[in-house]
């Protein structure tokens, strides 16, 4: 059996099964194209992320990921939900029980939130291009009005807040992001256009007093990001 699919909470949520299972997990939380059905995901659909999760898979990884309610830009229902799951794998398949996450954009404001929540069942973290601050992601997205309105309807949907609440809550936050220092976390970024180059600063202004430094890539490298994954993750599993 490669795959198998089932759904908690009306959302869909697949396993990946490798051949040879190494008796790790990886968790994927995936940006606002992701998707979860009753038989794929974004991750098989995309050939750059297809051939990542098929490098995964042939050094051993179980990788699942689920639908979170589509674009939920780091909401605690998502939250929420990503951690049922977890806790529903762990039950059902033979796995260690301390996963690695690889989240990517909005999914790495899942991401954080879990590494708060679930701290002992997290062995490392990879960020792939992410949204570390919905602060700096809204302050950004306010030049481009289109966009920003989009964004916005997103998030009062995702939030259950109105517009107005919602800017007030989340322009009202100081950040400066702190990642626990027993806890192995890596930033890719790819640096494919004028917004990556913005988003690269972003990093060093919300990173400031963390010892974390990036790993950027120019796009013609990305078939690396499979490869600087496995590497990162076997680093983090000296210690069962």
């Amino acid at each position: 059996m490669d795959c198998r699919a089932f759904q908690m909470d009306t959302q869909w949520n697949i396993i990946y099964y490798p051949a040879r299972p190494n008796g790790f997990g990886v968790l994927i939380i995936g940006d606002e194209r992701h998707f979860v059905d009753e038989s794929n995901c974004f991750w098989t659909q995309n050939e750059g992320k297809h051939a990542i999760l098929n490098e995964l898979k042939e050094k051993g990884y179980t990788i699942f990921s689920s639908n979170l309610y589509g674009l939920h830009w780091g909401s605690e229902n998502a939250v929420e939900l990503a951690q049922r799951v977890y806790e529903r794998i762990i039950r059902s398949e033979i796995l260690n029980t301390k996963i690695h996450i690889l989240a990517e954009g909005m999914g790495a404001l899942v991401a954080v939130k879990l590494m708060e929540k679930m701290n002992g069942a997290i062995r490392s973290v990879i960020l792939l291009n992410p949204i570390l601050s919905l602060k700096h992601h809204l302050e950004q997205e306010k030049e481009h009005k289109f966009f920003y309105k989009k964004l916005i309807k997103e998030l009062t949907s995702a939030y259950k807040m109105d517009q107005k609440e919602l800017e007030n809550k989340i322009f009202g936050i100081e950040e400066n992001i702190q990642f626990k220092p027993d806890l192995p976390v890596k930033i890719i970024h790819v640096l494919s256009s004028g917004r990556a180059y913005n988003q690269s600063k972003q990093y060093k202004k919300l990173l400031a007093g963390s010892t974390l430094n990036p790993t950027f890539l120019v796009p013609e490298k990305n078939q690396l990001i499979g490869k600087i994954c496995i590497s990162f993750f076997q680093s983090c599993e000296l210690n069962l």
